[in-house]
């Protein structure tokens, strides 16, 4: 980054590394997925382990998922799909170079919005095989040996590389959380058994923009806490720092010197000769398009304009693929508004105080529909309609029947409500006296007496009228 020009402080580019999700690796038919407590370097065979006279063979599969990424990222794709051999020693990869792309990558020039709409340039999208897994039994500083599994060998990742548009920690972060939304949407990512990863070059004003790089970040928290901790050392030892690569340990929240940072000429690239160049067409990529889903920044205009709703609550409800499917899908029976409110903050509290997602919710659309038509309608009240939600995530059944069936009915009748709110109030003479004394608040004591002889299904803001025409 030395030389160039920056308008921030703070410089930041990511090179971040997500694995596809198919069946097989992406040059031999061994399976990605990994079994249940399977053996190290069982999953694997002569051509991910680079024995002489094997014959790698391109995953269609990979490149389409590929593909699908670059088209949703705005990038010019080239129409030859060309390996290289990137050279270098060491013990994760068993022929002594690694399958990658290096003169001519699958796509260029794309563009990825982070929430607060400021573009983040996508300088090119390749593809590679994955290393082996190195196992440092004692951590990697004090480790006297180390293990290497080959199981992950050749499954199929996309780097993604960044433009230096990054100017924080923060939007490092956002930018990780942007992209896992694209990768979703596109079903070409499994956030609970695949790996991403994250190289991050940094460098500050301060060292005149002397690039560090920090290899191997994984998760949106340890992406952030690995650059604010770089950017508060730079800043500390400016006069020290010398460009080189460095590593993020997580348990002491530090990063630590590797080696000198490599230029990608030391790596010896060659056109891999096992692998014939593949003809790009410009048939493939308009099916593709055709296949291609609506993303999230897509539909957080949609939800905007067409349903009417606050752009932080379409940004949120957008973020989950399946949260936002299911949000149209309720939207087309209930008030979007209302339906926007219980889905972002009612059911995600659900789901999240029983350590859920939305892919875990056992409950269909019908329930949901069921349950907020009766909030809509006034049939229930809000604190019933949130304890129904509540028992929804754990098993599903008919919020309609379930409120035949308890009780559980908003109390219509006038004359009962007013007997409780008389009974509340003749029982609290000190919150009557303090809401008599300006005591707004004391209302609300008075309040929540009624909605707990009534069991919560009297109107709270009906309570609340009753109350203060009786007091006054």
């Amino acid at each position: 980054m030395t030389g160039k020009k920056f308008t921030s402080d703070v410089v930041i580019g990511l090179e971040i590394h997500a694995e596809l999700d198919t069946d097989t690796k992406l040059f031999c038919g061994c399976s990605r997925k990994a079994e249940e407590d399977e053996e190290p370097n069982t999953r694997t065979c002569e051509v991910c382990l680079g024995h002489p006279g094997s014959k790698p063979v391109v995953n269609k599969k990979s490149v389409e998922f590929a593909l699908k990424l670059c088209l949703a990222l705005g990038c010019r794709i080239n129409l030859e799909l060309i390996f290289s051999r990137k050279s270098y020693f060491y013990p994760d990869m068993a022929k002594n170079y690694q399958i990658s792309q290096y003169e001519i990558p699958l796509g260029e020039k794309g563009e990825l919005a982070i929430s607060t709409g400021k573009p983040i340039g996508i300088t090119r999208v390749h593809m590679e095989e994955d290393p082996a897994a190195l196992i440092h039994p004692a951590g990697m500083r004090e480790s006297s040996y180390v293990l290497v599994d080959y199981n992950r060998s050749g499954d199929p990742l996309v780097e993604i590389v960044t433009e230096p548009d990054l100017a924080s920690a923060e939007e490092a972060r956002d930018f990780m959380k942007q992209l896992i939304s694209v990768l979703e949407y596109l079903e070409i990512f499994d956030i609970d058994t695949g790996i991403i990863k994250a190289d991050a070059n940094i460098s500050i004003k301060d060292t005149r923009y002397t690039r560090v790089e920090i290899k191997n970040i994984t998760g949106f928290k340890e992406i952030e806490r690995a650059l604010k901790y770089e950017i508060a050392r730079q800043k500390e030892f400016k006069d020290e720092i010398v460009q080189e690569t460095r590593a993020w340990d997580s348990e002491k929240a530090m990063t630590f010197s590797l080696r000198k940072k490599e230029v990608e000429e030391e790596y010896g690239y060659i056109i891999d000769p096992d692998l014939t160049i593949t003809e790009i067409t410009k048939d493939w990529i308009e099916s593709l398009k055709k296949d291609m889903p609506e993303l999230a920044q897509q539909k957080t205009e949609k939800f905007s304009k067409e349903y009417k709703l606050d752009v932080q609550d379409a940004q949120i409800l957008a973020a989950d693929r399946l949260l936002a499917e299911l949000f149209e899908k309720v939207a087309e029976e209930v008030d979007p508004v209302l339906a926007a409110r219980w889905l972002r903050r009612e059911l995600m509290r659900v789901l999240h105080y029983n350590n859920q997602e939305v892919r875990d919710l056992v409950a269909d659309e019908k329930h949901i529909i069921e349950l907020l038509k009766m909030v809509e309608e006034n049939e229930i009240t809000d604190a019933t309609a949130k304890e129904i939600l509540e028992k929804l995530v754990e098993n599903p059944f008919s919020p309609k029947q379930y409120v035949a069936k308890t009780g559980a009915r908003k109390i219509a009748d006038t004359k009962q409500l007013e007997r409780f709110c008389e009974e509340a109030i003749s029982e609290n003479p000190k919150a009557v006296e303090d809401f008599k004394a300006g005591e707004e608040k004391a209302i609300q004591f008075i309040v929540g007496q009624v909605m707990r002889k009534s069991k919560g299904q009297a109107d709270p803001k009906k309570v609340n009228e009753i109350i203060k025409e009786k007091i006054r």
